[in-house]
């Protein structure tokens, strides 16, 4: 059975899974279903059409699921929709999308620290980790392991790719390529994430690759048709290397450079 505070508010028609625990003075709206094992902390808020999977934990004061803050807005059911093993630090957000039947899609194992923001129609992977006050824009795409510096602010529409690391405070208008680091304001890319691919087991042949496209892609005169043709002849067997170039072929926004 569930354990709620008695000054908990749970309305009735939430649906709480096994072991799930509500803190003092939180609240769980009528429409939120929650995995086993979630802890919803005292003051925390869990309301709109929201599902979280198992051994999810939000902290006081985050706000998941809340309308979207989209002008657009015309009403309709919109929803979030939550993995596991995630964490939501001290006023947390994340809102609701913005169209009818839309969600916005947080997978599991990651981590969004204190007042981080995630807004309407984000999609969010796995294993990612938000540091204080980052904030995403509606309809960002992030790619599993990737990781926010605190105070990064990432414009609309934007993806950022697996494996990144994006610096504190960096200002965020374009693609963030997948491996690399990225810093500034206006961020740009400023070398392969070494650090962070070692520490998660890619191998170093793979590593060395991406140096080398690093350079092609970044550092050299040819325009990004060519480069991208110079990576896909020049790396087929180097699975990182492709997913760098076939994630800059798809840009709509332009790589950060």
């Amino acid at each position: 059975m569930p354990d709620i505070h008695p000054t908990a508010i749970v309305h009735p028609g939430a649906v709480l899974g096994e072991d799930c625990t509500v803190g003092p003075y939180a609240i769980i709206g009528p429409h939120v279903v929650l995995g086993p094992g979630c802890r919803i902390h005292p003051h925390a808020i869990v309301e709109g059409h929201t599902t979280m999977g198992s051994s999810n934990e939000v902290f006081p004061f985050a706000c998941i699921g809340s309308k979207t803050q989209d002008l657009k807005h015309k009403g309709g059911v919109a929803f979030v929709r939550i993995g596991d093993h995630n964490v939501f630090r001290e006023s947390c957000t994340v809102h609701a999308a913005t169209a009818e039947g839309d969600s916005t899609v947080v997978g599991s194992h990651n981590t969004l620290l204190a007042t981080t923001h995630v807004a309407h129609d984000c999609h969010l992977g796995s294993h990612i980790i938000m540091s204080n006050l980052a904030s995403l824009a509606g309809h960002v795409v992030v790619e599993d392991h990737a990781v926010l510096g605190g105070m990064a602010a990432v414009h609309q529409f934007v993806r950022i790719g697996t494996h990144s690391m994006v610096g504190g405070c960096s200002k965020v208008v374009q693609d963030i390529p997948p491996f690399m680091i990225v810093d500034g304001n206006p961020a740009e890319t400023r070398f392969i994430n070494k650090v962070g691919l070692e520490r998660r087991g890619v191998p170093a042949d793979s590593i060395h690759a991406l140096a080398k496209a690093h350079k092609i892609l970044f550092r050299s005169a040819l325009n990004l048709a060519d480069a991208l043709a110079r990576l896909e002849s020049e790396f087929p067997g180097i699975p990182e290397v492709q997913h760098l170039a076939a994630f800059a072929r798809s840009s709509q926004r332009g790589l950060t450079k």
